[in-house]
């Protein structure tokens, strides 16, 4: 066949190891894509006919040339990949219902960002307002419209994430006050109560939106606990896995159906007194054989009316239950096959839950709970991340979850988390083994309320560390260094680093790396605008944070060849390797703006470290590369400005790793709370991760001081004083 772009895409989604000149080789010389992915995983290398090079560890080059230092990514290395015959992808409900709401999920938040900024609407959670008796084609009319249009996606999406009993509902009612929507009268407005703006838009009102807030977190709380006894509830009540000793044992109870449809009772027969008073010559007469013909006749006549004695109803109950039991048994089974359908990918998936500590609440859950492990089981909260989701705009991890607009998430309590992976993520922190009580979603009054209390603590930094040739201090945009919150004594719970190990930077050049730096102005709990912070912008702080970090670990470990770069905003790049010489150089290449999608940097990163030790692992085609125990450490540093909307699947997918360590720096606006809510959400994070710890900067920042903090945990151990001084002295350099 010759192939067309189209069937060359659909070859590498099946087959993502090969590139476009392989896929079309095989498909030319094939008669269908299927045929051609076949004999792609049946010889991969069937049309290779020169060697792909290979990427050798950067430490044993350094004599290459500064324009091999600065080339682009080489071309990967051929990995072990794990050989199994080509199948189809796995589906079930959820995962189709999510391919449906993937298509314009991502589309719909854009949209709703777009009119919540055009409005002066500053609160992600407030959807706009504009009641109008009259055709109104504004951006807000436009909005609602595209949501009513996209009805059907929700039904699918509620049907294949329901548990047994919920029902589906919707805020898209216009003219009827029939709903089953809990949150339609129980939650007051954000606008107020009768409130109409016929020749503009409603205006939030700040005592009615911290109204609105409490009254949701106190309605979630109820209805997750409610679900979650309800689900319980139905779960069945003998253990499903043991039906067929359950079965044999029914057989053998005293209380039998006969052929006729009667009950029988297999009990002794019990004498008939009044015979035995009367002193019959007939003898001693059983009471079912004197009144054989009135039972009879009770029993047609139930029969007839269709009357089931207390034991007929108890047969038929435990036969239904059972019945439920099998199909809820085989629909596990065929789910578990189908999702792990041979040896190498079950070991992937034991290792996944041992690694992350869910191993035996796992086993508990399928055992007594088979019902919500189900559920999971689809949604596929037991087994690592696909691999091909870090680069989807939309996956079943960025779904948005709306209590109050009805769109589900995937637990029984999934009610005010804001996406399906935040949802995830604090389900597997719950289940792990040792962790002490739930770990519960802080809501917004909470969340809000620590963050100001983190901000309060704020104190001047050190005076040892200040440095004239700080950013702030050149650019001077105020006097002297912002108030900054101490970080917590260093403790090494990480493995100390040693000369293997691999040390990459990954930095966000979003947008706002570029912004003005700005601080939310709040009254309650309503942002009601920005206001201008005298700092430096992010990019330059990131930037010589960078130039003082690689410094010092050159000096540490004598490379003075520099380590990889890679930016990410909505899409990944790889920059090259930076040293001490050609930092300026390289950040030419640096081009900022987009979103915050940290997991495709986090992505292109974990490729870069597998082409220099592809050979100790090996490649999934579902979940990626797999780290084997001779795979050195990889050591990031990941620089952020603010939460990536990914932040939460980045968090789930390092709890399954053991050859990472990331260190995290958090650069911040002075006197802003959005900053330290997530500073606050890092610091759970690493308590519960060893493989992650953070140091974040508000304001002007201290750099010094930051970068020694940073050298600490990315280095895991107590790096002194004296040490560090020694470290940070420019380094020597030679081509």
């Amino acid at each position: 066949m010759f192939p067309s772009k189209d069937d060359i895409a659909n070859f590498i989604a099946f087959a993502p190891d090969a590139g476009e000149g392989k896929a079309f080789m095989y498909l030319e010389g094939a008669d269908t894509i299927d045929e051609a992915v076949s004999q792609f995983y049946e010889n991969p290398n069937k049309y290779s006919h020169s060697p792909v090079p290979s990427m050798s560890n950067p430490v044993n080059h350094a004599k290459e040339t500064k324009m091999q230092v600065c080339s682009p990514l080489p071309p990967a290395p051929p990995a072990k990949t794990m050989s199994r015959p080509w199948r189809q992808p796995h589906t079930n409900v959820v995962v189709e219902a999510g391919n449906v709401r993937a298509r314009d999920e991502q589309e719909m938040q854009n949209m709703l960002q777009s009119v919540q900024l055009a409005y002066h609407i500053y609160n992600s959670d407030i959807e706009p307002e504009h009641d109008s008796d009259l055709f109104c084609n504004c951006a807000i009319h436009q909005y609602k419209r595209r949501k009513i249009n996209r009805l059907g996606v929700q039904a699918m999406w509620s049907k294949a994430v329901m548990y047994p009993g919920e029902k589906a509902y919707h805020d898209c009612y216009q003219t009827t006050f029939f709903t089953s929507n809990p949150y339609r009268f129980r939650v007051v407005s954000p606008y107020g109560n009768n409130v109409s703006a016929y020749y503009g838009m409603r205006t939030p009102n700040p005592r009615y939106y911290a109204m609105s807030v409490q009254q949701t977190i106190q309605l979630n709380a109820a209805l997750n606990a409610e679900a979650q006894a309800t689900i319980n509830a139905k779960e069945p009540p003998f253990n499903i896995w043991e039906i067929d000793q359950l079965d044999s044992s029914m057989s053998n109870m005293t209380i039998t159906t006969t052929s006729s449809g009667r009950v029988d009772d297999k009990r002794p027969p019990v004498k008939n007194r009044s015979a035995e008073k009367r002193g019959s010559i007939a003898g001693p007469v059983t009471n079912s054989n004197a009144e054989g013909g009135k039972r009879s006749k009770f029993a047609d006549l139930k029969k007839a009316l269709s009357i089931k004695s207390p034991e007929e109803k108890a047969a038929v109950r435990t036969e239904k239950m059972n019945a439920h039991g099998r199909e809820l048994r085989d629909a596990i089974l065929e789910e578990e096959h189908g999702r792990w359908p041979d040896q190498e990918w079950r070991q992937i998936v034991v290792a996944y839950q041992e690694k992350v500590g869910m191993t035996r609440k796992i086993t508990e859950l399928r055992a007594r709970h088979p019902t919500q492990y189900l559920h999971l089981l689809r949604a596929g909260y037991f087994e690592p991340i696909p691999v091909a989701w870090a680069d989807l705009a939309s996956n079943p991890l960025k779904f948005s979850i709306e209590a109050s607009a009805g769109w589900r998430g995937i637990t029984p309590a999934w009610r005010g988390y804001e996406d399906t992976a935040e949802e995830r993520l604090y389900w597997v922190l719950n289940h792990r083994e040792g962790s002490s009580g739930m770990r519960m979603k802080p809501d917004i009054v909470s969340a809000m309320n620590m963050a100001r209390a983190r901000m309060a603590s704020a104190v001047e930094p050190p005076p040892a560390y200040y440095s004239a040739n700080d950013t702030c201090h050149l650019q001077h945009t105020s006097e002297g260094y912002s108030k900054q919150v101490m970080p917590a004594p260093f403790r090494a719970f990480d493995a100390p680093e040693v000369p293997t190990d691999d040390t990459m930077i990954l930095l966000d050049v979003s947008g706002s790396m570029d912004f003005d730096p700005v601080r939310p102005n709040y009254n309650q709990y309503l942002i009601t605008g920005y206001s201008r912070s005298t700092q430096p912008k992010n990019k330059d702080v990131a930037k010589a944070i960078i130039r003082r970090f690689t410094d010092a670990m050159a000096n540490h470990d004598h490379n003075f060849r520099g380590y990889q770069l890679t930016t990410f905003s909505s899409q990944a790049n790889y920059i090259g390797v930076i040293n001490h010489q050609n930092l300026d150089a390289m950040w030419r290449n640096v081009r900022l703006g987009g979103g915050t999608r940290v997991m495709t940097g986090w992505q292109k990163v974990k490729d870069l470290h597998f082409q220099k030790h592809f050979e100790s692992a090996t490649h999934h085609p579902e979940y990626g590369w797999q780290a084997g125990p001779q795979t050195p450490m990889l050591r990031l540093l990941l620089l952020l400005d603010g939460e990536a909307t990914d932040m939460d699947e980045f968090e789930l997918d390092l709890l399954g790793l053991s050859w990472v360590h990331v260190t995290i720096f958090l650069i911040g606006v002075d006197g802003c709370p959005h900053h330290h809510r997530h500073a606050n959400e890092l610091q759970r994070i690493s308590e519960v991760n060893h493989h992650v710890s953070f140091v974040d900067a508000q304001g002007n920042t201290p750099e010094r001081f930051v970068t020694h903090e940073l050298l600490k945990r990315h280095l895991g151990y107590e790096v002194s004083m004296s040490e560090f001084e020694v470290l940070e002295q420019p380094p020597p350099y030679s081509e």
